[in-house]
Formats: structure tokens, C-alpha cells, sequence
């Protein structure tokens, strides 16, 4: 039937290469027209999975949870770094590639009701330091002028001589000021630290001290049929930041983070230097495959098979899937390595016919009846093994299957349609020089009178490495396939350090507040538990103690809060109460100077003989600050009794649904990106609630869904392949002979990926099936052979033409090391480790086990 084909296809060549050519354009058309690649990794999983599921029903709920930009702001000071997040946070609003922006540690409701969400001790001290300091604030806010700060400085002077912790607090207070006056008089801008003066040298009265760190979260419209899903926000956000002169020169450092920043920068990485190593590798692959065929001609027929067969193959897919995933787009690679194969085994065969026969039509049918059973046989156990991934739960390599497994149905036809016209037409010189390398017949014979010492040495070596394969771990962190230096990485590692900024939670849906409550109790109790937040988090709790503190502070400073006040100075009374202010201090201090207060008194002189324009500057830069300080304690003294049912409407939609599900948030001691902690803390949690989501549970549900899903389909595969070898070859121990070597390829690969210090992950455990797929059809290649009787097999040209394919293989793969992706990199070092022990078992241990060939199969036996 083959020998029939390859005839009629010799007989009207270009029919077939036309034909050919149009299917080809078609295939080009429909990819680069409706080329589209989905990024979003949680859709190469199937959304039947109960995980996937969990993860669906909390993003409907909550939706702004996914597909954030967190924008981490540092400052020099948290004052810095505070009003680099107001500014950003306000210009980014209403932009129309962001539906929402907001900053999860600044509301209106944390302003107001701020004082109550501090323990009972800290309010008792910030009221007492507040009340202490009412002789102050109260005439300074009632005149908050130059003249106002002189009146007060030289009136407590007085009272401050009587009590050396007083005093202490004066010349503390004088110096802040001296520092800002001549800040003013040298042309510098400056701000006194109220905040700093009333603590006296502690925090702020109205909040604890805060850090250097603020996060703006923006949650940005995205196109996950783009390569790049959230490029146009990201870029938006950084413009913004930069118009705002929000960078290290300004004292701020601004760094993106999130899923969409996290997403794009992986692709980035992934594409990074993509062109350069395609290029390459096809230079390569055409090196060797001039050493391989040694005809341009050839190697031009073989080329145009594989390319035409890889456009036909991208259409397809498009046309079946609609768009490729993360994991799918790898068929290029696969459908290369593989497709190169069948040209090159058709290739060699033809020329070992064309150099004893010089006719080329008789040589191209002689190659197919001596070639036609093995690739029949290879294409059709590669087909089984790849489509037995449709039926599994991991979308990625389930889709990856289909593509693959139609990609060999058109790899097989073209080979044995378009190549073998393209080779008449092309008409290759004759072949004068043998194809086989004789040199390696010693080595066939070494083999043979040394099988049991082989087989022997592969058993002790696959033993003796079974404690390596027991410990191959699978890593199923998809931050560790990432850059670790990419700004979305590091500062993604950076903030789960940090149990308060850690982005690896498990979020928990409720059904009610009273069912929240009972399962935070729950959790609360775990070990792996660092901290739990719910609604309930946003009441504070004590509220009678504090409030009654509220009410007593209020009271006691109704004069700072609603001062009577006095009608500002004119420059002149500005420059008279410096002056004698001045002299007053200095009198004051005459028998027993105090350096501070002289320098202060020297400041008041200096300000005084300025110019108007320096004393107003001195003004902003003491009472600047003054002033915000007031407001935020009018503010602060503002707070009243809050429940659930008081909370601002877009805080409490942030944990509460529009259905009425309430969200648990719930933190993991340690570090949330350790793996084990992960899978810990999310074992530990879905015991508890089962329906729990988010990172730590999708890492480790996934972990195992691969893994069911790889076993499932390994199992499927062996089965269906076991199936067909066997009713091809008729004969059980042939494919024991077929198949028992390849398992050990298998084994030892896994072996030394772990003694290399490797493990298992999300990328490079496409390598499985695709050395799969390599070594079902090298394998069968010599076993069809050896059934034929075929001598001296590792000097024959089926080896050659298996030795090359596999330098083309290897260079395909190979080349992903080179990628700037560490799970692309890691791929490509398990494709190589798993290719080299396939060759291994190819050339070593296949003919060990084989043993001597059988004499020439009957028709009976002969695979049709």
C-alpha cells in the first residue's frame, strides 16, 4: 500500500508538491492570522478539578484578588515613602486601562478610627502626651506664627529650669526648631518633626511608627490572548511614577509585582533571545544533516518537509484549540525533533538503496518497502502515546498530546507523499560511497560476546540507583521557573519574607459571619498559622476602654482642637517678638549659658535682620508640619464605635460578596515561597476547610493533578503501545524486546536528573513524553531490523540515520539550556540527560537484548 503511495506520488510530482505547497500557505495563513497563546497558567488545568473549582468560586466572589499589578513603594523615610503612594495612587485613578487602584494600608475609615486599632497602653500614652503638651499646642495653634513660637520658647523656658527632664525636653524641642530656622535661612526647604517633638523623640502620638514601605495595588484590564496580557498597564504605571519623579534619584525606589507583572516578565524571559537561538539551531540541524546526507539537494527536500509539515501542524491546532497554552506552543520543538526523524530515516534508506541501484524511482519505492514498516509502526505508537494525554486533567500537556499526535499523522504523510516527490524533482546525485560505518561492526561483535556482562552491568546500575529515583522530588512552585534577578521576581521573593506583605495565602469562603468566625477559630489554632484577617479584622476590639480614652482626650483639649484664634502678625510684630525673644532667652541664660538655647536665640536674631520672604519660609517649615499634625488629631479624636454593619461600603465588598459569602485570609508562619511550607500549611488548611484556595493549595493540588495526570497517561500510553507492538510484531518477547529497554532509558534519566541535583517541575516534565516518543520509534527502527535479519546492526546505516536524527533531536531540545527561563533551561538539561541514556539504550543495551538476529522473517511474520 506504502510502495502504491510513494508510486503515485513519483508519478505526478508536482501535483503533490503543489498540493502540498497549498496546505502549507493555508497553514502559515490560519497561524499567522488567529496565531494566539494563552498565558494565564491557571487554564492548563481542566475547571472541573475541585481545586480548580475552589480557585473559580473565590475569584467570582472576590475578582479583585486576581490579576493585581502590586506596586511596592520605598522610601527613604515613611514620610517619603507615604506621600510617593498618595500622589501615585491619585494620579492613577480613573485611567482607563486600570478598572481599580487603591491602597490597602490608607482609607478615610483607617484615618478616622486609626487611634482605636491600638492596644489600650499605647492610647493611655499617646492621650497623656497630648494632654502633657496641651500648654503647648494650644497657644501655638491658636497663633501658628513666628511670633506665637517665640511667645511659647521664652514662656516655658521658666517653667522648664524647675524639672531636669523638662529641661531636657526644652533643649530637645529648641534644637528641632534651631534646625529648621536655619534650614529656612540658607535657601533649603525644611520640615519640623511634631511628630518627633511631642513623643519626644518617639513616634507620633496618633499611630505607631510605621516603616519605610507602601503598596499602591492596581488591578489592571487584561487580554490573556495577548503575549503580553498587561504590558500596556505596566507601562502606564511606570510613565506615571515617572512623571511624578518617583525613582532612586528622588529618594523613592518603585518596583512592580503581582500576577500580571509576574506573567509578563516570564514570557519576556521566555522570548529573550528566542530569535538568536532559532536561528542557531537551524544552522545547526542543517550542519548535521549535510553530515547526515551529504546532498544539498537532500537537505533541502528534507528542510522543506519539515517546515511544511510544521505549518500544516500549527494550523491545525489552531483550528482544534483555538489558542495555544504555555505548555502546547512546545509542539514546535517536539514536532522538529520528531519530524526530522522520519525524513531522515526515509533519507538514509534511499541512499543506501540509490548506491546499489543508481535508478531513483526503483530506489525511492526499495526504501519505502524497507522503511515503510518501521515508520508505520513508530508513527502509529507515537500517535497512541501522545493522544493517551487527552484524556487526563492537566489541559496543558493534554492539548500538547493532540497537537503532537496530529503532528505525527502529518509527519508520517508528508514523509512518504511530499518528500519523495520533492526527491524526484530535485533529482539528488547518484550515491557511489557506502552508507554503513563498517568501523562499528567490532563494537557489534564486542556486544555480542559480551551480553550477559551488559545486561548484568544496566541491572546493577538501575538498582543501584533506585534510592536517587526514590528521592526525585517534583517542584511544583512555579516561582522557582522563574528568573530569580526579574524585577516581579525579586520583589515578589522580597515581600514574603514578611508574614504582613506575604502574597502566598489561602483564602477560605464562608457562608456567613457566624460560620467565618467559627472556622477562624479553627485555623487560629494550627501550628503552620502565623495570622488570620477576616472582616472582623477591620473592627477594633475594646472599643469601650478606648473610646472612654477618646472621649477624655477630647474633652481635655478642646483649646488645641477648636482654638480661639488670634489674628496673624504683621512683619513688622514678626521681626519685634524675635528680637526680644532673643534678648529675653539671653538673659535667661546669663549666668548659665545653655549652648542650645544660645544658638536658638542667635536663630531668632538672624531670622529677625532676614528678609520677609526667609521668615515666611521659616514659618512653612515649623508649622507645616504643625498643622498636619493637628488635623490628624482632630481626625484621630473623631473616631467613634464601629461594627461590621458601619464599615465603608468598598472595604467591607473586599470580604464580604455581594452573595453574602464571607472571605477568611488566612497567613503561613515562615517563608510563604518555601515549597514545603506551602504544602504543609495547605494540607494543614484543607483539613479544616477542604474548599480552601489560593497559591499554597493550587501548588500543592497541582503537584499532585501532574502527577496523577503523567501516571495515567504513562500508563495508557504503555498499554496502548504494548497493544499495537504486539499485534504488529505477533510476538510478546519482541516487544518486551521493544519496550523493556526503553523503561530503563526511563529510569536511569530520573536517576541521574536527581543525582544531578534536579527535580521534577511544571516545564521540564514535557521531556517525558517527548523522550518517549524519541525512543518508542528508535527502538522499534532496530527491532523491525533485527526481525529482518539484519547483521551487525550498530555499523548498519539504520544507525547512522538514528545517530543523526538524534543530533538533530538533541540540538532542538539542547537549545532551550540557553534560555534565559529557567524552567525552558531546566527542560532542555532533562531533554538532554533523558536523550543521551535513550541513545544508551539504543545502541548498547537494544542490541544486548536483542541478542543475534533472527534469520529473514517469513511473510507470516513480516509486519505488513
Amino acid at each position: 500500500m506504502l510502495e502504491k503511495l510513494v508510486a503515485f506520488c513519483l508519478r505526478w510530482p508536482w501535483t503533490v508538491v503543489l498540493l502540498t505547497l497549498c496546505l502549507t500557505a493555508g497553514g502559515v495563513y490560519v497561524t499567522a492570522e488567529r496565531f494566539a497563546i494563552d498565558t494565564d497558567t491557571g487554564n492548563l488545568f481542566s475547571p472541573d478539578i475541585p481545586w480548580r473549582k475552589n480557585e473559580a468560586a473565590l475569584y467570582k466572589a472576590f475578582p479583585d484578588l486576581l490579576d493585581v499589578i502590586v506596586i511596592v513603594i520605598d522610601g527613604k523615610t515613611s514620610e517619603e515613602a507615604d506621600d510617593a503612594a498618595k500622589r501615585l495612587n491619585a494620579a492613577l485613578q480613573d485611567k482607563p486601562l486600570l478598572s481599580r487602584v487603591w491602597r490597602p494600608d490608607e482609607h478615610e475609615y483607617f484615618r478616622k478610627n486609626g487611634l482605636l486599632f491600638l492596644p489600650v497602653s499605647d492610647i493611655e500614652k499617646n492621650v497623656g502626651v497630648m494632654i502633657g503638651q496641651r500648654d503647648v499646642l494650644q497657644p501655638l495653634a491658636e497663633d501658628s506664627s513666628l511670633r506665637g513660637l517665640a511667645s511659647v520658647l521664652v514662656g516655658n523656658f521658666k517653667s522648664a529650669s524647675g524639672s531636669d527632664r523638662a529641661m531636657k525636653m526644652y533643649i530637645s524641642g529648641v534644637e528641632e526648631f534651631s534646625a529648621g530656622i536655619e534650614q529656612a535661612l540658607a535657601g533649603k526647604p525644611a520640615e519640623v518633626d511634631w511628630g518627633k517633638l511631642l513623643a519626644s523623640g518617639g513616634s507620633a502620638p496618633t499611630a505607631p511608627e510605621m516603616d519605610k514601605r507602601r503598596i499602591v495595588i492596581a488591578k489592571p484590564v487584561v487580554n490573556y490572548s495577548d503575549l503580553e496580557p498587561g504590558a500596556d498597564a505596566i507601562r502606564l504605571v511606570r510613565k506615571t511614577a515617572a512623571d511624578l519623579h518617583l525613582d532612586e534619584e528622588h529618594g523613592v525606589n518603585l518596583r512592580l509585582t503581582g500576577q500580571v507583572p509576574l506573567a509578563d516578565d516570564e514570557f519576556a524571559t521566555i522570548s529573550e533571545n528566542m530569535t538568536l537561538n532559532t536561528v542557531g539551531t537551524l544552522a545547526v540541524v542543517t550542519l548535521i544533516l549535510f553530515a547526515a546526507l551529504r546532498s544539498p539537494k537532500l537537505i533541502l527536500a528534507v528542510l522543506a518537509t519539515l517546515l511544511a509539515g510544521l505549518a500544516m501542524t500549527s494550523g491545525l491546532g489552531i483550528l482544534m484549540i483555538g489558542r495555544f497554552n504555555l505548555i502546547s506552543v512546545a509542539f514546535a520543538a517536539l514536532f522538529i525533533g520528531l519530524g526530522v526523524d522520519f525524513g531522515i530515516q526515509f533519507a538514509t534508506r534511499y541512499r543506501e538503496e540509490r548506491h546499489s541501484d543508481d535508478h531513483l524511482e526503483r530506489s525511492l519505492l526499495s526504501a519505502t518497502r524497507g522503511i515503510g514498516s518501521s515508520l508505520t509502526l513508530a508513527a502509529v505508537s507515537l500517535l497512541a502515546g501522545f493522544f493517551c494525554f487527552l484524556p487526563t486533567s492537566f489541559s496543558g500537556v493534554s492539548e500538547l498530546g493532540l497537537i503532537a499526535g496530529v503532528g505525527m499523522i502529518v509527519a508520517y504523510i508528508a514523509t512518504l507523499t511530499f518528500l519523495p516527490a520533492a526527491i524526484k524533482l530535485l533529482r539528488p546525485r547518484a550515491e557511489h560511497v557506502p552508507i554503513a560505518t563498517t568501523s562499528l561492526a567490532a563494537v557489534d561483535h564486542w556486544i555480542a560476546h559480551h551480553r550477559a556482562f551488559v545486561l548484568i552491568a544496566t541491572a546493577i546500575v538501575v538498582l543501584a540507583g533506585m534510592p536517587a529515583l526514590m528521592h526525585l522530588t517534583f517542584d511544583s512552585n512555579p516561582m522557582n521557573l522563574r528568573d530569580q534577578k526579574v524585577e516581579s521576581v525579586a520583589t515578589f521573593l522580597d515581600l514574603s519574607k514578611d508574614p504582613k506583605t506575604a502574597p502566598n495565602k489561602i483564602e477560605v469562603l464562608a457562608p456567613s459571619i457566624d460560620a467565618a468566625r467559627e472556622l477562624e477559630k479553627k485555623i487560629e489554632a494550627l501550628p503552620e498559622v502565623d495570622h488570620v484577617d477576616s472582616v472582623d479584622s477591620l473592627v477594633p476590639k475594646d472599643q469601650d476602654d478606648k473610646l472612654a480614652l477618646v472621649d477624655m482626650a477630647v474633652s481635655q483639649l478642646r483649646g488645641v482642637l477648636n482654638p480661639k484664634l488670634k489674628s496673624p502678625p504683621s512683619d513688622a510684630q514678626t521681626v519685634k517678638a524675635l528680637t526680644d525673644a532673643a534678648k529675653a532667652l539671653r538673659r535667661a541664660t546669663a549666668k548659665k549659658p545653655i549652648p542650645a538655647v544660645t544658638r536658638f536665640a542667635n536663630d531668632l536674631d538672624a531670622l529677625a535682620k532676614a528678609s520677609p520672604e526667609t521668615r515666611a519660609a521659616a514659618r512653612q517649615a515649623v508649622f507645616g508640619g504643625f498643622d498636619k499634625m493637628l488635623g490628624e488629631i482632630r481626625q484621630a479624636l473623631q473616631a467613634q464605635r464601629v461594627t461590621v454593619d458601619t464599615l465603608p461600603a468598598d472595604l467591607r465588598s473586599d470580604w464580604i460578596s455581594n452573595t453574602g459569602l464571607v472571605r477568611v485570609e488566612v497567613t503561613p508562619k515562615g517563608d510563604s515561597n518555601d515549597r514545603v511550607v506551602m504544602t504543609e500549611f495547605a494540607q494543614a488548611m484543607q483539613a479544616i476547610a477542604p474548599d480552601a484556595s489560593g497559591p499554597p493549595v493550587i501548588v500543592s493540588e497541582a503537584q499532585k493533578t501532574i502527577t496523577r495526570a503523567f501516571l495515567e497517561a504513562g500508563l495508557y500510553a504503555f498499554i496502548a503501545i504494548f497493544i499495537i507492538l504486539a499485534v504488529a510484531l505477533r510476538n510478546p518477547l519482541d516487544v518486551a524486546l521493544t519496550l523493556g529497554p526503553l523503561v530503563l532509558a526511563g529510569i536511569m534519566s530520573l536517576q541521574a536528573a536527581d543525582l544531578l541535583g534536579m527535580s521534577l517541575n511544571f516545564a521540564n516534565i514535557i521531556a517525558l513524553p517527548l523522550m518517549f516518543g524519541v525512543g518508542v520509534a528508535f527502538h522499534i527502527y532496530y527491532v523491525i531490523a533485527w526481525r529482518k535479519g539484519v547483521v551487525d546492526m550498530l555499523a548498519s546505516s539504520l544507525t547512522r540515520a538514528i545517530f543523526f536524527s538524534s543530533l538533530t533531536t538533541g540540538t532542538a531540545f539542547g537549545s532551550l539550556i540557553l534560555s534565559s527561563h529557567p524552567g525552558t533551561a531546566s527542560m532542555g538539561q532533562l531533554l538532554a540527560i533523558a536523550l543521551f541514556f535513550t541513545l544508551l539504550a539504543a545502541f548498547i543495551i537494544v542490541p544486548a537484548f536483542l541478542g543475534p538476529p533472527r534469520a529473514p522473517a517469513t511473510d507470516e511474520g513480516d509486519v505488513a
